[in-house]
């Protein structure tokens, strides 16, 4: 009898980017070896492509839930791992990340069956099915609100009904500009989520030089204000500088009664920050302590300041006078920054005030930046200041657990917290 032809099916086909997919194959031979590829494009067109090895069932059949890759870019049973994987293509520059510039529109990604075990490198084996699925970053129904209120900037998503909604900011790192999909897939699940640049867009500064606390604040007001936001106060969600700012924002306004630290410092860095009189000098990077590879990739793990030397106690977030709660989330193999040391400081000192108002989410094998479920890793990214690849560290499946793990709590602590 004649086989029958080779599928590949995803399902959903179209869903949201922080939830999991089922990829199954059928039509193979019993035990007949494929290679799974992951291709996708970002909005410039730069191609990102994963791949795994995987061998079929006595039914000619596979199931990424629950079959292993034997080889590629991962092993073991991992739904999404090619997701997680996807990397730039071998023709494009290295170490770029695949982020979403634009909630509107879904990415793309297209799903092909090869067959044999192809080589790193090597051209894959003819393709034996295809499919296409779609990773949305909004719902249907939320709404994107473009923002110019005062001084502030940025984009409000709104759930779809009436709410009213739970209200969080969100902050990237020393990127700059506007960053969206976070805000989004948040709306997406329920909150009225502002998503809040604070340099290097529109008529903001072009540069880290110094932040003035009043913009946040600004911000934080407006958020409460609204009339789609439950009260009393809001939350704040922030990674790398924007988590160190979330800091500032949950001790010093009383209008943030909830602070989600994503790879903070737990002093003030780079820029002095001033709130009316008050002004917390930023800890400095010493360009000498930064290492650099054989491949030219920038390791500035020694290179902050030490914030336990008491000569950079004027620089120290004073949580302590924080009425709210933190969520301190960090890899343990972040090399951008010791997270983990300034999680431990940031604790000790709420300790030590008889504060208990904390929890610490600390995982084992995890980089810098822990993004919504899925998110490809990117253990080395180019530094837009600095213009070179940077050591953002961790390890793939490691990190990968870490993102969809921490997803779930995040939400669980801003529910509890914000109502």
């Amino acid at each position: 009898p004649r086989r029958r032809a080779v599928s590949v099916a995803v399902s959903p086909a179209a869903g949201l980017a922080d939830e999991r997919v089922e990829t199954r194959v059928a039509g193979l031979g019993p035990g007949q070896e494929v290679t799974l590829r992951a291709v996708a494009a970002d909005e410039r067109g730069c191609l990102f492509q994963s791949c795994a090895h995987y061998r079929a069932d006595g039914r000619g059949e596979l199931h990424l839930g629950t079959d292993a890759s034997h080889g590629g870019d991962y092993t073991g049973v991992e739904p999404m791992g090619l997701f997680w994987s996807l990397a730039p293509a071998g023709m494009e520059r290295p170490y770029q990340r695949l982020l979403p510039r634009s909630t509107g529109a879904p990415m793309k990604v297209e799903m092909l069956v090869h067959q044999g075990h192809s080589r790193h490198g090597a051209m894959p084996g003819p393709v034996m099915a295809k499919a296409e699925v779609e990773r949305w970053f909004t719902a249907p129904g939320v709404r994107r609100i473009r923002l110019k209120e005062g001084a502030v900037r940025g984009s409000l998503f709104l759930p779809p009904g009436d709410g009213p909604f739970p209200g969080v900011i969100d902050m990237y790192g020393d990127e700059g500009g506007l960053v969206e999909f976070r805000s989004s897939l948040l709306a997406t699940r329920g909150f009225a989520a502002l998503s809040l640049p604070y340099f290097d867009f529109e008529d903001l500064p072009k540069v880290m030089t110094e932040f003035k606390l009043e913009y946040f604040e600004e911000a934080a007001r407006f958020l409460q204000r609204h009339p789609k936001v439950k009260g009393p106060g809001v939350g704040v969600i922030g990674t790398g500088k924007g988590a160190e700012l979330a800091l500032s924002m949950i001790t010093f306004l009383p209008e943030v009664v909830a602070a989600v630290c994503i790879s903070g410092c737990s002093s003030n860095t780079v820029a002095d920050l001033h709130y009316g009189d008050m002004t917390l000098p930023g800890l400095r990077f010493d360009m000498n302590k930064v290492s650099v590879s054989d491949t030219g990739v920038f390791d500035t793990f020694e290179a902050l300041d030490d914030p336990v030397n008491p000569a950079n106690s004027p620089c120290t977030i004073p949580v302590e006078k924080a009425e709210g709660h933190f969520l301190l989330v960090v890899g343990e193999d972040d090399r951008v920054w010791k997270s983990s040391l300034y999680a431990e400081l940031a604790i000790g000192r709420l300790r030590q005030h008889g504060k208990e108002n904390f929890e610490l989410l600390s995982y084992p094998g995890a980089g810098h930046r822990i993004d919504p479920p899925s998110t490809p890793f990117c253990q080395v990214a180019v530094d837009r200041v600095l213009g070179v690849p940077v050591m953002g560290g961790g390890e793939i499946k490691a990190h990968a657990r870490a993102q969809e793990h921490s997803w779930g709590k995040i939400q669980e602590f801003l529910r509890l917290h914000l109502g």
